[in-house]
């Protein structure tokens, strides 16, 4: 089957084993006048340099099983590793009350554009402010750094339908869209259909 041409005034069908989503990529270009949230006494952020690909994938399927997260999962073991494994990639982990309830990854590839590659928590670490915190720390640590002139991520339709007012409320603004297709996970056995249903899973429907 040949590659369907985007019609970019209508709309164009996937075949069932895809997803589409519609990617919104968003920006901060000033650092913060004030943090965005204050400290807090139960929680704490520890340097997660050079996981194994198990842990890395056990916590990242926590974190995105509920958006079908995929993009670390798909990867081979040993080309995850040497991933993570870059000089200009730097891994967190949230910690509260002694216990790992997320993931933070910032890309300094590109030092004056760094990007906040990945963000999450695990479901129940989610609310009370824990994400704002988090945030703020990824805030911090990207703007302490005299070469950035700006921060950068991207969030998706499979995503946590609050993942978008979230980083406009931490600041970020939006300044560009994309459509990404990919092989829908559950296909691949990464999740079972039933997951995200806001995304339905078409395989197995016809």
């Amino acid at each position: 089957m040949p590659n369907p041409i985007l019609n970019l005034d209508g709309y164009t069908e996937v075949p069932d084993t895809k997803i589409a989503v519609v990617v919104t990529y968003l920006e901060m270009t000033e650092r913060p006048s004030e943090a965005l949230a204050p400290q807090r006494s139960d929680m704490s952020l520890k340097a997660w340099s050079s996981p194994t690909a198990a842990e890395y994938k056990a916590l990242f399927r926590e974190v995105g099983e509920k958006w079908i997260w995929f993009g670390r999962l798909i990867k081979p073991d040993a080309d995850l590793e040497t991933l993570l494994a870059e000089p200009a990639r730097e891994n967190y982990l949230p910690v509260l009350d002694g216990k790992p309830v997320g993931t933070l990854e910032l890309n300094y590839a590109d030092p004056e554009n760094v990007e906040l590659a990945y963000f999450g928590l695990v479901p129940s670490a989610i609310g009370g402010g824990v994400g704002r915190w988090l945030m703020a720390q990824a805030v911090e640590m990207a703007w302490s750094r005299p070469e950035t002139k700006r921060l950068w991520l991207h969030t998706c339709t499979a995503d946590s339908p609050q993942a978008l007012k979230f980083y406009q409320s931490c600041g970020f603004k939006p300044y560009k869209r994309a459509i990404e297709v990919a092989d829908d996970p559950r296909g691949l056995g990464l999740y079972a259909s039933e997951t995200a249903p806001h995304v339905p899973c078409l395989m197995g429907q016809n």
